[in-house]
């Protein structure tokens, strides 16, 4: 009887740290599109990663697949140029998707169908049409689709947030966010990018989806998912002879029943900038960069300056954030990357463009 007693235990432990165990394990992704210029971010810090590992780079073009392969010494069997045969022959948990904005809906309903989930650069889409249809594929499979944000991983951003959220900055009422850089060829944005993110179809438009998407973002979960009650946009090329086809200079007006954010998105800084400013009746915080933050509290005579709280480490970039949801570490609901808010995003950044286009202010009511 004795061994039978010792085995039970035994099987009981294993079965108990199985999922933990598992858990532990790298997703397998599978990068698709190489046209988006920040998957070189991504393949930089690959190497480092202990929480994916890529099993395929699908990219049509094979001259710029050819340059990939060179420039970060990857293995050449990684690379296909069909999305279907590749999602069959590698089974991936989740793709991450480099193509053109437009390009998103269809990759994101290939990998639906096989039932893999997928994290896009941002915005999530081009239009309300194609939004609404990747909605429909994530409920339809259950898979996770997930936006990325360079500004999500900003511990600046995280604490401005959290203050809002536990009341700290009273009611915010007034909402400032500045996005932006001198404009995508003037810092030198490859020529596989260039072609689409100045096209007012592959891309959505020009500063006012680049770079309003940010600001929308950060206010839809500030304002904890609302859906605004209007939006008013402006927006003009100031820069024609390199920008013929789309905006450069943006300015987004979205109105709540007691707050109003302003977004501006342009490539006509004279430096780069994503930065946030929160107004309460309790206080203000503005961010500085990734990492730190200005604030000052009713009653207080200055400005507190200092380096924000760090954030929790499955959510501090990406990958650590993609694999933490895939493991059912963390819920991608009402956050910065989510589906659900990023519908509200697209239909901000819908209706700014329907704005500038009109010269009205829309109005705006929640999706069914």
């Amino acid at each position: 009887m004795t061994p039978v007693k010792l085995r039970l235990p035994l099987a009981l432990l294993f079965l108990a740290f199985a999922p933990v165990l598992r858990a532990q394990q790298p997703i397998r992704v599978a990068i698709v599109g190489l046209v988006h210029g920040h998957v070189k971010g991504f393949l930089r810090d690959l190497p480092k990663s202990t929480d994916a590992q890529l099993v395929a780079i699908v990219e049509p073009d094979t001259a710029l697949a050819a340059n990939y392969e060179k420039q970060f010494s990857l293995d050449h069997s990684l690379f296909h140029t069909d999305l279907e045969e590749t999602l069959n022959s590698t089974h991936p948990d989740a793709v991450l998707v480099y193509t053109t904005i437009l390009d998103h809906r269809r990759v994101i309903e290939s990998a639906a169908r096989h039932h893999i989930s997928s994290m896009v650069e941002k915005p999530l889409a081009t239009t309300m049409p194609d939004t609404l249809a990747i909605r429909d594929a994530a409920k339809r499979y259950n898979v996770h689709v997930l936006v990325n944000y360079e500004t999500t991983w900003y511990s600046s951003n995280a604490e401005a947030l959290s203050l809002a959220a536990n009341g700290k900055l009273g009611d915010v009422r007034k909402v400032v966010v500045h996005d932006g850089h001198k404009g995508p060829k003037e810092i030198g944005v490859g020529p596989e990018w260039l072609p689409w993110l100045t096209d007012p179809v592959r891309n959505g438009a020009g500063a006012l989806f680049d770079f309003g998407c940010y600001g929308a973002d950060l206010t839809t979960v500030l304002m904890h998912g609302e859906t605004p009650i209007s939006v008013t946009a402006s927006a003009q090329t100031d820069k024609p002879e390199i920008y013929p086809h789309v905006d450069d200079d943006a300015t987004i007006i979205v109105r709540y029943p007691k707050t109003q954010a302003v977004l501006m998105a342009s490539w006509n800084w004279s430096f780069d900038r994503k930065d946030m400013e929160l107004y309460g009746t309790q206080g203000t915080i503005f961010t500085v960069g990734p990492s730190h933050a200005r604030k000052r509290f009713l009653g207080e005579s200055e400005e507190q300056t200092g380096t924000s709280p760090s954030l929790p480490a499955d959510q501090s970039g990406s990958l650590k954030y993609l694999a933490a949801v895939l493991h059912g570490q963390v819920k991608d609901q009402g956050d910065l990357s989510s589906l659900d808010t990023n519908l509200i995003v697209m239909q901000i950044l819908d209706a700014a463009r329907t704005s500038v286009q009109t010269g009205k202010t829309v109005s705006l009511k929640p999706l069914r």
